[in-house]
């Protein structure tokens, strides 16, 4: 039953996505979905493999090494989508293939380190503050310019675009309002001879406001893998 459902909750999730993108002027293909595992366990995972998905946007890098484990010997590719401290850096670097909330100096330099001695590199996204809660990280836009330049030092980093989360608001011209922020933070930078091709934002309660803005990327988790169990405290 849990692969019916999540076939059927994938190809809903994909329709309204492309249907957002034709309502904003914008090809389909030029956003793609990160499902977010976060929370779901393995089994899960396995189902949704066997739809053809591999990349799966986790918060906790304690999860991800679970369901690695659990998972070994699949394809899977691991997006570290929550605040991540340094000393899970270790982790980062041997299991995931992408970081999407990159927010300050000591945490790129953490990275570095770690994907050097793995001998590896990994992609990155800097993640930036737009929303006015105080609970929701991200580096502070005019701070934007500054770091990319630092970034150029750890060659590890693959620095690929910026993420945002949204100020939660039931007035969608305040949640669109964070998204056309990072938008042109990238604009901005892009002319500053910055290359970021991707913006990931949006969710499964605002990402046709986020493809109205540009996104490249939406993270959605519960419209494709239901409510979310309660997460195991380590």
């Amino acid at each position: 039953m849990i692969g019916a459902q999540l076939a059927a909750n994938w190809a809903d999730v994909r329709r309204k996505v492309d249907a957002a993108c034709r309502a904003a002027g914008r090809d389909p293909a030029a956003v793609t979905i990160l499902p977010v595992s976060k929370t779901f366990d393995a089994e899960v995972v396995r189902a949704a493999l066997a739809l053809g998905l591999c990349r799966f946007g986790e918060n906790r890098v304690q999860e991800i090494r679970d369901k690695a484990a659990a998972l070994s010997g699949q394809a899977i590719e691991w997006v570290v989508i929550g605040h991540l401290q340094t000393n899970k850096a270790k982790d980062v670097a041997r299991l995931a293939s992408e970081v999407q909330s990159l927010d300050r100096l000591d945490l790129a330099q953490a990275l570095d380190r770690r994907l050097q001695a793995e001998g590896r590199c990994l992609d990155v996204l800097v993640q930036v503050k737009t929303a006015r809660e105080e609970t929701k990280y991200g580096l502070p836009g005019e701070q934007l310019p500054r770091f990319l330049q630092q970034l150029r030092d750890y060659p590890s980093l693959r620095v690929r675009g910026l993420m945002t989360l949204a100020t939660l608001s039931q007035d969608p011209s305040e949640v669109a309002a964070c998204f056309r922020q990072l938008r042109q933070w990238r604009e901005r930078c892009v002319a500053e001879g910055h290359d970021l091709p991707r913006l990931s934002m949006g969710m499964s309660g605002d990402f046709p406001l986020a493809i109205a803005e540009g996104a490249t990327e939406v993270r959605i988790g519960t419209a494709i893998f239901g409510r979310r169990e309660q997460p195991v405290a380590h």
